[in-house]
């Protein structure tokens, strides 16, 4: 397979954005909820409206992960809204990053991620934040390595259902 291409999302790419998203948070978490919390949750964090609204707002970027003509990953990046005291509005936040799982490990996430800090630092260094499932240690790991130390920690609801998140910081 050719190294998938990433690119930035624009308004034409809202229905495969909001697809995508949906898609690779059910392969990766579906397994945790009720279907009427994953219904409800999907619907309001990946449905069409809310994904031209991000892609509407000019202080937020999406990005693409392409394979063969296929969207296979995404990512979204913004202002914090973690609730964390420290948060100001100078603070960025890398608010999703997924590929689909049969490219995780080939380095399409590490290329994704680098492109999306890279846009969160455009203006120079800032204090950055992401949120991350406190049963993601590879991922812990992974931010660890770039400098984010785990700051705090909150519930983020799926539906019903409370989800311990570490909050993790970086500068």
């Amino acid at each position: 397979m050719p190294t998938p291409i990433i690119r930035r999302a624009t308004s034409d790419d809202a229905e495969a954005l909001s697809r995508i998203g949906a898609e690779t948070f059910s392969e990766t978490f579906a397994h945790l909820y009720p279907p009427q919390d994953l219904a409800a949750f999907l619907d309001v964090a990946y449905g069409l409206d809310k994904t031209r609204r991000d892609l509407a707002d000019p202080d937020k970027a999406s990005w693409l992960v392409e394979a063969d003509g296929e969207v296979v990953g995404h990512a979204l990046a913004g202002p914090c809204d973690l609730p964390h005291p420290e948060v100001t509005p100078a603070c960025g936040e890398l608010k999703r990053l997924y590929v689909l799982r049969r490219l995780q490990g080939d380095g399409t996430g590490s290329r994704l991620l680098a492109e999306t800090l890279a846009w969160l630092e455009r203006d120079g260094p800032r204090r950055l934040w992401i949120g991350v499932w406190s049963e993601n240690l590879g991922a812990q790991r992974l931010y660890g390595r770039l400098g984010f130390a785990k700051v705090g920690e909150y519930e983020f609801p799926v539906g019903e259902v409370r989800d311990r998140e570490f909050i993790f910081r970086r500068g």
